[in-house]
């Protein structure tokens, strides 16, 4: 296999590193607007090159895009019109109803693969399984040090509370963990959401509360914040490594 990777931060850094000592991926393709960054990671891998997106398209499998919103938007429909699957990280542009209908659709078309990783959270798993069945509500929590969300607090504070649409709007680089439990369950207008800036906590913490027909289902955990970027969990990595997994993988579980 034949990846490439749009991002060369935090997450693509340590996906690409992942996928370095995968012996199912022969070659690591890189891409990143920030050139420095590009060529301080092809310097670590490997089978890393960087390249342009264009030349990306015209030799990968799947795109593993780890940059930002705007990458998706620019690079998305792009990626999967080409027939590659696609890895998106940044789910926060999904909330724009008009891109993610055009990128279901042409991957329909293409015959390709979209992948939404987990991120920082545990549970989607169960919130999708559930929605089968009927969700009546699903709440996310989530609680970080000031820091995190570039806040100095003193105690803590709610700094955000409506639905997931408009917590993914004003936190973009924050909280796209909104935008992977609304696709799996109700939407972005159903879903609640509530930001918590805590000074007292040294981890981030996120907690998934839904209720339905199936019964009802508490899910948290507390990440460590990643150490080249505090303003992400380090889980979203390992969610990211995890999906580049199960591409490989021929087993699937869960």
């Amino acid at each position: 296999m034949r990846l490439g990777i749009i991002g060369c931060g935090a997450i693509g850094t340590d996906v690409a590193l992942a996928a370095d000592d995968m012996e199912e991926i022969e070659e690591i393709y890189l891409h990143d607007k920030n050139r420095d960054a590009e060529r301080h990671l092809v310097e670590k891998v490997r089978k890393g090159k960087a390249v342009t997106v264009n030349e990306m398209l015209k030799k990968v499998d799947a795109v593993f895009e780890a940059a930002s919103q705007q990458a998706v938007k620019e690079y998305g429909i792009k990626v999967l019109s080409a027939g590659r699957d696609l890895v998106i990280m940044s789910m926060g542009a999904l909330f724009d109803d008009k891109l993610w209908q055009g990128l279901v659709k042409t991957a329909k078309e293409k015959r390709c693969k979209i992948y939404l990783p987990s991120g920082a959270v545990c549970g989607v798993d169960g919130v999708a399984a559930a929605k089968t069945g009927g969700l009546d509500e699903v709440t996310l929590v989530t609680t970080k040090p000031p820091k995190s969300l570039g806040r100095s607090d003193e105690k803590r504070s709610v700094v955000f509370e409506g639905n997931a649409r408009e917590a993914v709007r004003l936190f973009p680089k924050n909280i796209n963990v909104a935008a992977c439990v609304s696709l799996a369950g109700i939407g972005f207008d159903k879903t609640k959401v509530e930001i918590v800036s805590d000074p007292v906590v040294t981890r981030i913490n996120h907690k998934i509360l839904a209720h339905g027909r199936f019964g009802r289902l508490r899910a948290e955990i507390e990440n460590m914040p990643n150490p080249n970027n505090p303003k992400s969990s380090y889980m979203a990595s390992l969610s990211a490594i995890s999906i580049l997994r199960r591409i490989v993988d021929p087993v699937q579980i869960g």
